[in-house]
């Protein structure tokens, strides 16, 4: 199936080009960073992690989504999510891999990081948040190989696959809960310092994941002419919707708590985020434009006219996604540092090197979802016979 990445258009060569240059980019930054050192990012003494991290973050909550695709239709037979559930696993294995090279990047000293496995520590979250990643993307890649390359060969899917299956259901809960326990595990940080994080985490993953899909879908539709099917699309905007609710909820508890309980600690992240906190207002339109995002989207899915229209379902999508992404991928981390338990309020903005660096990481994740879609459409023109029209994908020849 890899001979599909080695046939395309025009589109889908300029595509790879505009991407293999802001890889190189990106590589070009990271070696700078690694002779200098981390000092070429926003990090200081008082935030010790930043855009990596926070990165590392969001994008393990879009992998866990996943599982919304793998669940319905693996273990109840939800047919209208046949055409899909690949993408959701490729999606998630792309995911991963951006994942850990964001954990990669914020090493200083990056040959360590096989000290992980070499010298297990279980006491260690990391250790264990090393372990669930890595064995989602493998199970992801092993999982949606088999059941592509079955399907072109017009044969049912191996029967080792099931036991994989029903381990990754678990495993995608995991990933995003083990990620969770890294904050809420540190007693000092006051934003962090909650049981209801892992929810939180989850909440927002299966709103962000599941909208991102929708908006790939809607494009490869658009490019491609592959048909994720209007019913799968549908359900995928209720799932959205319900994560997104219940995200806004769990937020709504945790401002409930903090305020009402009146701990100076905990109220003070939230005062920094929202509204600024002794002259200092950072990441405070971040937060609200946030906030103004979700609260937005929430009202235009709840609504099944507007849900519906797909135009406006990609509009909500988008305001999911940036909405979610500002939360975790800014907000999160760095406001669980600021201020430092000693009340220092020292403010954190990611540097050029810093944004570039991570848009090469970006580059690497969008490089190899572009090659497995690849996969993914071709054999999906050739079992179906529906031929590729004026597409990013389309190949040279015939299909």
């Amino acid at each position: 199936m890899l001979e599909q990445t080695l046939t395309g258009g025009r589109r889908y060569w300029q595509w790879l080009g505009f991407l293999g240059v802001v890889i190189l980019t990106g590589t070009g930054f990271y070696l700078w960073q690694l002779d200098f050192g981390l000092g070429l990012t926003g990090l200081s003494r008082d935030v010790t992690w930043g855009f990596y991290v926070a990165q590392l973050t969001f994008l393990v909550g879009v992998a866990a989504s996943a599982v919304m695709l793998v669940l319905p239709y693996y273990l109840h037979d939800y047919k209208a999510f046949g055409r899909i559930t690949i993408i959701g696993e490729f999606l998630a294995a792309a995911t991963i891999c951006m994942c850990l090279l964001f954990l990669f990047v914020d090493l200083g000293q990056p040959m360590r990081a096989l000290n992980v496995f070499l010298y297990p520590t279980p006491g260690s979250v990391i250790f264990w948040d090393a372990t669930v990643l890595s064995g989602y993307l493998l199970l992801n890649i092993i999982i949606g190989w088999n059941v592509l390359e079955a399907e072109r060969n017009g044969v049912a899917s191996p029967a080792w696959l099931k036991p994989l299956i029903i381990v990754s259901i678990p495993w995608a809960f995991a990933i995003h809960t083990v990620t969770a326990f890294l904050y809420c595990g540190l007693p000092g940080r006051g934003l962090w310092l909650t049981a209801i994080l892992a929810p939180r985490f989850l909440a927002s993953a299966f709103a962000s994941g599941p909208a991102l899909l929708i908006l790939l879908c809607l494009f490869l539709k658009t490019a491609t002419g592959f048909d994720a099917g209007r019913q799968a699309i549908a359900t995928l905007a209720k799932i959205v919707t319900y994560g997104l609710l219940a995200n806004l909820f769990f937020l709504m508890c945790e401002v409930f708590v903090v305020f009402y309980s009146r701990i100076p600690a905990h109220m003070d992240h939230f005062l920094y985020l929202y509204i600024g906190l002794e002259g200092k207002s950072g990441l405070v339109p971040w937060m609200q434009a946030s906030l103004v995002l979700m609260v937005t989207a929430a009202v235009l899915l709840l609504i099944p006219a507007t849900r519906n229209h797909f135009r406006i379902l990609a509009v909500a999508c988008g305001m999911v996604f940036v909405g979610t992404w500002i939360d975790k991928g800014i907000g999160l981390i760095a406001g669980g540092f600021i201020p430092s338990p000693l009340h220092e309020i020292t403010e954190y903005v990611p540097t050029g090197p810093e944004l570039i660096i991570s848009l090469g990481v970006y580059g690497i994740g969008s490089l190899l979802l572009t090659l497995l879609l690849k996969i993914v459409i071709g054999v999906k023109a050739e079992t179906t016979g529906i031929p590729l029209r004026n597409s990013l994908f389309r190949s040279s020849g015939p299909v």
